[in-house]
């Protein structure tokens, strides 16, 4: 397998699962499915097993290496500020294109038979959910949102305290290091779960079940690749004055896993090691933002998603929207994007959209046969918009190596550690 890249490997991986799902759907092989059934279920474990140390040591020692940074309030503050603008133009265009496609005019499902979730998130549960009422069950439950919180706090904290904290610090690196190479290895894996993922998706979501919520289905992609291939691109070359094919030739590996894992934690290691050795954004820079931005980015899941979803169910259940509700839902998308938490499935951001709104929670149960499928689109936008930032933020501030950025992309098997950047003066 060495003799092919890492992206042939998974492009490989997406076609033979393809090929699998449909040979089971049409001969009707029940132990083809559940083979694939299994084997993307225990690629995604694997990756949901990491998660909670990953994402504490990764927040504690991104923000502990503030310090190391030169301007880092001003860097810092310019990432949030960017993550902001981005997801209010991705929710934007999500509603305009809603009130265009008016996803659910005209679908007849049986609204009866849906349930909500039982557990509905609200601002309340938001704000009360970010303080842990032990730091124990905060890693036991897998609570991204209050594992940020500790991170954050202890970091800070480490900060604070100075030379008496490195002790602690060296042992939060050495952990990070252990759990990210740990976690390479999980994705070495991918191109065989690709195939279990993708192979199951096709075997199991026919069109019967994707007809009625077609053209939302479609919504949402055209959404995201909007975001994908519009937006991002016009910042990066007008802005960043960085060409954006040399952009998405060298974060695809990055953007294609994101895609079949849908996970943009299980991501990380990866998403960190390409913004660094293929975008040439400084490390240290890099090694607060992609974090950062790995829990709290979401333009397809907390953005896009969650307006075109409130538009539909507004629909279905025959309520009508105004200016003022319209306007809630991009006040949610931007504030809220932190409770979609990196994890796989956007149902937390849509029964926080819904239920500021008042509308419906059982519109969730309607739309989570297909979140499968919708979770690869919007987990990939959200993995590019995580990179597109800090490379950004660096041309601004002279921490892009444009020779990096702009040289072939570097085999990431064989890739040596990138040493410290030496500044590049930006002219943007």
């Amino acid at each position: 397998m060495k003799r092919f890249s890492f992206s042939l490997q998974l492009l490989l991986g997406l076609a033979i699962g393809i090929a699998l799902g449909f040979a089971a759907k049409i001969w009707d092989v029940a132990w083809l499915t559940e083979t694939l059934t299994r084997v993307g279920q225990i690629f995604v474990q694997l990756l949901k097993l990491a998660v909670p140390p990953l994402v504490f040591t990764a927040v504690l020692v991104s923000v502990a290496n503030l310090r190391n940074v030169n301007g880092a309030a001003r860097l810092a503050s310019k990432t949030l500020l960017w993550f902001l603008v981005t997801a209010f133009v991705s929710v934007a265009f999500a509603i305009g294109l809603g009130l265009l496609l008016n996803p659910g005019q005209g679908v007849t499902l049986d609204t009866g038979a849906a349930k909500a979730p039982e557990n509905a998130g609200t601002w309340l549960d938001f704000v009360t959910g970010i303080l842990p009422t032990n730091v124990f069950t905060a890693f036991t439950e897998v609570n991204v949102l209050q594992i940020v919180f500790l991170g954050v706090v202890l970091g800070g904290a480490a900060l604070a305290v100075g030379e008496k904290a490195e002790p602690f610090l060296n042992l939060s690196r050495s952990v990070l290091e252990l759990v990210q190479k740990a976690l390479w290895w999980v994705i070495r894996l991918a191109p065989i779960g690709t195939a279990g993922l993708i192979g199951k998706a096709v075997s199991t979501y026919g069109w019967d079940l994707l007809a009625p919520l077609a053209k939302f289905s479609v919504g949402v992609y055209i959404g995201c690749f909007f975001v994908l291939l519009a937006v991002y691109p016009a910042l990066l070359a007008v802005l960043g004055k960085v060409s954006p094919i040399a952009f998405f030739r060298n974060a695809w590996p990055a953007i294609e896993l994101a895609f079949v894992s849908r996970s943009s934690v299980g991501t990380l290691p990866l998403t960190q090691r390409v913004t660094v050795e293929r975008l040439g954004v400084d490390r240290d820079y890099a090694s607060f933002a992609v974090p950062f931005g790995a829990t709290t980015k979401m333009d397809g899941c907390a953005s896009v998603y969650p307006a075109l979803a409130a538009i539909f169910v507004a629909q279905v259940f025959g309520v009508s929207l105004g200016v003022g509700d319209y306007l809630l839902i991009a006040f949610v998308s931007v504030v809220g994007s932190a409770a979609t938490a990196g994890l796989t499935g956007a149902t937390v951001m849509l029964t926080l959209t819904l239920s500021t709104l008042g509308l419906p929670l059982e519109g969730v149960g309607l739309l989570l046969a297909i979140d499968p499928i919708l979770d690869m689109i919007r987990t990939a936008t959200n993995v590019a918009g995580q990179m597109v930032v800090p490379v950004l933020v660096a041309r601004s501030e002279g921490r892009l190596d444009t020779e990096v950025f702009n040289a072939p992309p570097q085999p990431l098997d064989d890739a040596p550690a990138a040493p410290s950047r030496v500044p590049v003066p930006a002219t943007a």
